[in-house]
């Protein structure tokens, strides 16, 4: 069994992650580009990079497809679901295991990196639809949950051995959900309600203290991934841009992604400073640089 990582440990590591920043002459910032070429569904979601910088993506021809797209574009399919299921948001845990949403099976699975078979890490009738994940360093993962047609939504806590723990039962539509890079918050949107939650997560995983960290007026909430200094970016779905925030909720900048549903996004490229966007409309992946690694890319490099 692999031991948690202490948080202690976790700060030389994002110390040094913290001297990666782009010089003036690298590609323009936060200006959006395609990469892919439109061989994905409208259900386009889930992004999430592996150790070789190829990003993963949901309904690549259908939606039980799992594609793999290299850094220059080119797409294939990588996985194909069990019958009846239907994934959503990918993570990756240090060891390169692929966790996947099941949101028509009340699943989480498992696919091994090496022969690509699917298991079941936990199943929950329980469970509404589960929609996207977030992982901690200890292999924790985090899985909102909502439910569309009353406007509710939950937060699952998963152990690495696929125990689940229901960690709040009162939100709206959940949605996106990011741990913070010292592992001691988890945040989590509502896409109706348009509010961002945080949450202090104690040493054993576990959710408490819920406030609110920013609320908007308009459009809704989508997927969010966090940089390795805390700030959090947000889809807007039905706006058609990313919304930089910080650690605080202070929106930062706001990023135009050429096209108006957004639906998740992730961070990979050589050095973690590219954003990668699924976008539903164009049912492609859009791309563009940032001025500081992503966090899921910081996990490559411990």
């Amino acid at each position: 069994m692999r031991r948690a990582l202490a948080r202690s440990s976790l700060v030389p590591i994002l110390a040094a992650i913290a001297a990666t920043t782009l010089s003036a002459a690298d590609d323009p910032l936060f200006k959006a580009s395609f990469l892919t070429t439109g061989e994905f569904t409208g259900g386009i979601e889930g992004p999430a990079c592996d150790r070789s910088g190829n990003l993963y993506c949901v309904s690549f021809r259908e939606a039980r497809n799992i594609g793999r797209v290299t850094p220059d574009g080119r797409s294939e399919l990588f996985v194909a679901l069990p019958e009846k299921s239907a994934g959503n948001g990918i993570r990756f845990n240090p060891q390169g295991v692929m966790f996947v949403a099941d949101y028509t099976g009340h699943n989480v699975l498992r696919v091994d990196p090496t022969t690509r078979a699917v298991t079941v890490l936990v199943h929950n009738p329980a469970m509404n639809q589960p929609n996207d994940l977030a992982i901690a360093q200890d292999g924790t993962l985090y899985a909102s949950d909502p439910n569309w047609k009353t406007g509710t939504g939950q937060v699952w806590r998963i152990t690495p051995d696929g125990r689940c723990h229901l960690e709040s039962g009162d939100m709206g539509t959940t949605n996106g959900i990011e741990v913070s890079p010292d592992g001691r918050r988890v945040y989590v949107n509502e896409s109706v309600q348009r509010n961002i939650w945080v949450f202090d997560r104690a040493t054993n995983g576990s959710l408490s203290n819920k406030r609110l960290l920013r609320k908007f007026d308009d459009f809704g909430f989508d997927g969010m991934r966090a940089d390795v200094d805390g700030n959090l970016y947000v889809t807007r779905h039905g706006k058609g841009t990313v919304v930089k925030l910080s650690s605080k909720g202070e929106i930062l900048r706001e990023v135009d992604v050429l096209g108006p549903n957004p639906s998740n996004i992730c961070f990979g490229g050589p050095d973690g400073c590219t954003a990668y966007v699924t976008e539903a409309k164009s049912m492609r992946v859009v791309q563009f640089r940032v001025d500081r690694p992503g966090l899921e890319w910081s996990r490559w490099k411990r």
